[in-house]
């Protein structure tokens, strides 16, 4: 039995933080575990997985979850299964911000993270970034497509915010 890393690949993925907690180089059937938090009003651009599954178990805080044509709020002790192909976001919703595990059943969606996300220097979440412009977008559209991930689009807003 292999010991599982202790976690210490920290990344600032966008507004959010990521641990990876289980890298998918751990075990031989490529899961990945990663730990994330983040502000409110955190939404990424409605995207899909065109190679793998997502899971997403909340630990903190409430969201709202875009599942195919459905919305499905969630709060802590929740998980929320999203098959491959299917297009989905979330939006955190709880001024706390929000706290949670993706579980990932290929190597796409934590390569991403590799690719795109800078070391995290420092605790708490990254300084907050503005809208993306249209060249940024069309980049993360292109790298995106590269680790299997169709951008599809935009990030889900509005709500109501809770505590």
């Amino acid at each position: 039995m292999a010991p599982i890393p202790d976690g210490t690949d920290e990344f600032f993925f966008f507004n959010t933080r990521v641990t990876v907690r289980v890298p998918f180089t751990a075990g031989a059937d490529t899961v990945s575990v990663l730990e994330h938090r983040a502000p409110v009003g955190d939404s990424p651009p409605l995207h899909r997985h065109v190679n793998e599954d997502e899971i997403f178990h909340v630990l903190e805080g409430t969201f709202r979850f875009r599942v195919g044509d459905r919305d499905v709020t969630a709060g802590a002790g929740e998980w929320l299964l999203v098959p491959k192909g299917v297009v989905h976001s979330y939006l955190v919703t709880s001024t706390g911000g929000g706290h949670w595990l993706t579980v990932t059943t290929q190597t796409d969606f934590e390569r991403f993270v590799r690719a795109i996300g800078r070391p995290a220097t420092g605790p708490g979440l990254p300084a907050p970034s503005g809208p993306p412009t249209p060249a940024q977008v069309a980049e993360l559209t292109q790298l995106a497509a590269q680790f299997g991930i169709e951008l599809v689009g935009p990030p889900l807003h509005g709500g109501d915010r809770t505590g």
